[in-house]
């Protein structure tokens, strides 16, 4: 969980910093927990709306 954590932290340092602020979290079939709730909550918390 600290890797989806990293890497949702980084989406989102990388988006703002071209100016993407708006985004579509698109999860397929996958459940919304675990590592992909992880990643979703550190993007939103880093920045990034959805």
């Amino acid at each position: 969980t600290k890797a989806a954590e990293a890497v949702g932290e980084a989406i989102a340092r990388q988006g703002l910093s071209v100016g993407i602020k708006f985004v579509r979290f698109d999860r397929g079939r996958c459940k919304f927990h675990g590592r992909t709730k992880v990643l979703a909550e550190a993007a939103r918390k880093a920045g990034l709306v959805f």
